[in-house]
């Protein structure tokens, strides 16, 4: 069994957001809601990409998948957020902590990676637009998602392992779903090693992709400043002006949470920032892309006709329907006094 040698401590207790209770009813009617406009965003954007011819390109396959990305990482956290906000403190069994550890760290390094690969994507559209559509194949942008699940798979393959064999010495996590530093805090002993894997872990699935968007905008920056023209500038700088949004809200709470010393932790800090990743980025994400490029605003723009041109399409078929129907009843009426 991967997740064999576990500690006498069968369950968990997630104490949510025990210290703010009044507030529960709000929180859970605000989160919720954001919870339906994310997954219809998301939703939305992804089967518009698919659907529509003009938005085949490598950087619209990458967004699709970054949608789908939210859509499951969203998922995996806040029905927990909702179900402690309904009943309070709730269980969670050793299993479950670690399958969902698990699946939050394999999205959230997926989408590290992912948002490294787009930028990729935009450095060779930008810097080298003449062998864009050779480097960047479909077999090239199939096989970069596949490395960032590949990468996902590994990290919250190799955590949650070791952080489930190792013996715990309480059952109160003080946090809404089953996060790493609350977790460490529960470990018997020394937490120093553990804190040591969580900052290579970091480094490796949140700095290695940072650095890598850190280089490819830089030479972004440079091909664009040596354009000709101001038009250019801009035509260009607009192409990538939505990635570079979204890898500073992603990266710049992911960072906060993961890259800071022990001594600076703080419970309700913790809990807000990951709101912040988990719960915001994910219904900005679409927003940013969609408000910001001309080629997803006509696209959904034409999808949104086709949807009323089929709605009312079938008004009218209906209404031919009712017209059929009371014809028939009328002229049955009228056949059955003719022959009385």
């Amino acid at each position: 069994m991967i997740l064999g040698n576990f500690s006498e401590v069968s369950e968990f207790r997630l104490l949510g957001f025990s210290e703010i209770s009044h507030l529960h009813p709000l929180l859970f009617v605000v989160l919720l809601s954001l919870y339906i406009l994310t997954l219809m965003a998301n939703t939305v954007i992804a089967l518009t990409m698919n659907g529509d011819n003009t938005l085949h390109s490598p950087m619209y396959f990458f967004l699709t998948q970054l949608s789908c990305l939210d859509i499951c990482y969203l998922s995996v956290i806040i029905p927990n957020i909702l179900e402690n906000l309904m009943v309070g403190t709730i269980g969670i069994s050793k299993a479950r902590c670690a399958t969902q550890m698990f699946f939050f760290l394999f999205f959230g390094v997926a989408e590290c990676f992912l948002l490294a690969a787009m930028s990729l994507d935009r450095y060779v559209a930008i810097c080298c637009p003449l062998h864009y559509t050779i480097v960047m194949n479909s077999r090239v942008c199939k096989s970069l998602v596949a490395g960032t699940y590949i990468c996902g798979t590994a990290v919250g393959l190799v955590h949650t392992i070791i952080t489930f064999n190792l013996p715990f010495c309480g059952f109160a996590i003080n946090h809404f779903f089953c996060e790493i530093q609350p977790l460490l805090d529960l470990l018997c002993g020394n937490t120093f090693p553990r804190e040591i894997q969580v900052i290579v872990v970091a480094v490796f699935a949140i700095l290695c992709p940072f650095l890598l968007i850190i280089y490819s905008y830089s030479r972004i920056i440079s091909t664009i400043l040596l354009m000709s023209s101001a038009e250019s500038q801009q035509k260009a700088f607009s192409t990538c002006s939505s990635h570079l949004l979204v890898v500073i809200l992603f990266y710049g709470t992911a960072s906060s949470m993961y890259l800071r010393p022990k001594y600076t932790y703080s419970a309700s800090v913790d809990k807000f920032l990951s709101l912040s990743y988990s719960v915001v980025a994910p219904l900005l994400n679409p927003t940013i892309y969609s408000l910001r490029n001309e080629e997803v605003k006509r696209a959904l723009r034409k999808k949104w006709r086709n949807i009323n041109l089929v709605w009312k399409c079938n008004r009218i078929f209906a209404l031919f329907q009712m017209v059929v129907v009371v014809f028939f009843t009328v002229n049955s009426c009228s056949v059955k006094g003719i022959s009385r």
